[in-house]
């Protein structure tokens, strides 16, 4: 884990190799970047919530159909 003090000396290096001008451009990059990574995140688990849920559906229907087939014979 880092501690304050590396923290400190990553952000120090970072704003001589960027320049104090660039941080908040970058830091606003990586926070919309941070955004869209979360909302894909978020998206991809409801997408396989309802390809579970259709699954079960599926599955479900195959059953009574397959009970049904089987009550008939």
């Amino acid at each position: 884990m880092l501690s304050e003090a590396h923290i400190i000396v990553v952000v120090l290096l970072i704003a001589l190799i960027f320049g104090a001008k660039k941080l908040p451009e970058i830091g606003a990059g990586l926070g919309k970047g941070l955004k869209n990574f979360k909302n894909s995140i978020k998206d991809e688990k409801e997408d396989e919530e309802e390809h579970k849920k259709i699954e079960n559906k599926e599955n479900k229907e195959n059953k009574e159909n397959k009970e049904n087939k089987e009550d008939k014979q």
